[in-house]
């Protein structure tokens, strides 16, 4: 892949803090960071960074220790991430939508012994979840410190700003000697992801890969010293923390923060910044497409950024103005995106309908997924990794036994298959894991909530196909005889949203009787024909 000339020199920096330190040397006062009332240079940015990194090193924070942030979209979540990272400990991402259940089972698995966070989050009270979970010494045991943005944060929490200050009596040498003993194959990062079991996985991610590879996409996608980018997808996502965030910083351009995405504001962030790249799902594209401020807005700054989806979904961004919009392809445990479109230089016919070629650095392969047999140009078979990839899944041999094969590739689970000019073509997930809005969603960790539910003999989650999400998240169930069908379904409404996040609970619902099931020769349910229920086939279908 040629690296582009007005894209700059790839940094030399193979740690965050050195990273940090060589653009602020840089790039000095072009901005870095906005959000809110807050605007950051390079250098500003560089400095509010090592002033919050005193104040953990004062409260006890170190190499190896494990921070928590939840919250928005907010310039805290970036300054407080680059802190930990820079003196070594790890930083761990909290979905926004977390329920008590999920803050907990989080907290506890990735042994945080401290958590940043927001009061509130839209209708969420993060104070409210944490009383929830008490008494902590019992449930998250590790848990040591709290940190809040906003409001009077929780007992025994300290604000924000009150961290610089407990930093203040910390030397420069103390930070400097943390951030030069921070090693690139370090683990800097673990971001939670669903999977295809009940509970979330923590994707350990390590300093110079995040370094690496996303400069690799930004140069894929032509982001050059300037760029300024639209963010309203969830930092505590991959394609956020990870992909967004690096790309911009190992290019010298600017991330726009939207705390949490509402079409109007984007279209009014957009015009007001001079946003040139786009980063968000199809459904965020349509949405600002039919908002009534979309032909008062003038979006012709932008120029390019990355989505993903079918060719048709691919088009609303373009529609936006992002002309030169790039098809990605990744997973959080691939370091956000292995394969990458050009949306500038590429055949206008690989664009959208490929995913494009490897980034480099990318060793990958599409195999029979069982005999692990090389699949021939058109044939299609699983999607595998071995560069870059994690180094492994946080306290769980079994798991990763089962994610990476006898010679070290990763199994992606998605179906793909590449064509004589190695352009990748995804074609499916061969998992059981469906992706709502760009977001995945564990069937098994639905299903377990909804069978604990009174009237629940049975319960199968499964992806709906959707125009605007890609897929939405639907349930097929067997009563067991004790409630009607509209009575549960509504319980059912109401219930789950007390233990899922909100994207999780299904959106369909279907009844049906226990025998109607369609089962392999072996008894085995066939979820892949359980979309039957949701189609205008099935006369038992209920349309929500």
């Amino acid at each position: 892949m040629p690296i582009y000339p007005d894209s700059g020199p790839q940094p030399l920096s193979r740690t965050i803090p050195a990273l940090l330190r060589e653009q602020a040397a840089r790039f000095e006062d072009a901005e870095a960071l906005v959000g809110g009332e807050s605007r950051y240079s390079y250098r500003s940015l560089y400095n509010e960074v090592r002033s919050f990194a005193k104040g953990l090193l004062a409260l006890g924070v170190s190499k190896g220790s494990r921070v928590a942030i939840l919250m928005g979209n907010k310039p805290e979540w970036v300054v407080a991430d680059l802190a930990i990272c820079s003196i070594g400990a790890v930083m761990v991402s909290v979905n926004t939508w977390v329920t008590a259940r999920e803050l907990n089972y989080i907290l506890k698995h990735s042994d945080a012994d401290t958590l940043i966070f927001a009061e509130r989050f839209l209708k969420y009270n993060y104070a409210d979840l944490l009383k929830e979970i008490e008494p902590h010494g019992e449930t998250v045991p590790m848990l040591k410190s709290f940190i809040h943005v906003g409001g009077t944060g929780y007992a025994g929490s300290i604000p924000f700003a009150e961290v610089f200050e407990r930093g203040r009596d910390i030397p420069d040498s103390r930070l400097d000697a943390a951030s030069a003993a921070v090693q690139p194959e370090d683990v800097t990062y673990q971001l939670y992801t669903s999977g295809s079991t009940s509970t979330p996985k923590g994707v350990q991610l390590q300093h110079y890969l995040l370094i690496e590879n996303m400069w690799h996409i930004g140069n894929r996608m032509h982001v050059v010293p300037g760029d300024r980018l639209w963010l309203a997808v969830s930092l505590f996502w991959g394609l956020g923390s990870e992909n967004a965030l690096f790309n911009l910083l190992t290019h010298g351009g600017c991330i726009v923060l939207q705390e949490f995405f509402e079409a109007g504001e984007a279209l009014r962030l957009i015009e007001e910044e001079r946003c040139t790249l786009f980063y968000g799902m199809p459904n965020m594209a349509q949405a600002m497409l039919e908002h009534p401020d979309r032909l008062k807005r003038d979006l012709s700054s932008l120029r390019g950024g990355g989505s993903s989806g079918s060719v048709e979904q691919m088009q609303r961004p373009v529609e936006l103005g992002a002309k030169e919009i790039c098809h990605m392809y990744g997973l959080t445990e691939t370091y956000g995106n292995s394969h990458v479109s050009d949306g500038r230089l590429d055949p206008r016919d690989k664009v959208y309908t490929s995913v494009g070629t490897p980034l480099p650095g990318v060793i990958d392969r599409v195999v029979n997924p069982e005999t692990l047999a090389p699949c021939k140009v058109g044939e299609v078979g699983e999607i595998q990794m071995k560069c870059p990839v994690t180094i492994g899944y946080y306290k769980d041999e079994s798991k990763n036994l089962q994610a990476f094969t006898p010679d070290g590739y990763f199994r992606t689970g998605d179906l793909g298959t590449f064509d004589e000019d190695g352009y990748l073509y995804f074609r499916g997930r061969l998992k059981e894991m469906l992706k709502t809005g760009g977001i995945n969603v564990a069937p098994a960790e639905v299903e377990d909530i909804i069978v604990q539910q009174e009237g629940v003999k049975l319960a199968y989650v499964i992806g709906v196909p959707d125009a605007t999400r890609d897929e939405v998240v639907a349930a097929v169930i067997v009563l067991d005889g004790t409630r009607e069908e509209a009575m549960l379904e509504q319980s059912l409404r109401t219930e789950l949203r007390k233990s899922l996040a909100a994207y999780k609970v299904p959106r369909l619902y279907c009844f049906v009787d226990e025998h109607d099931l369609p089962l392999t020769t072996t008894g085995k349910i066939q979820k892949n024909r359980l979309v039957y229920f949701f189609t205008s086939e099935n006369p038992r279908q209920l349309a929500h």
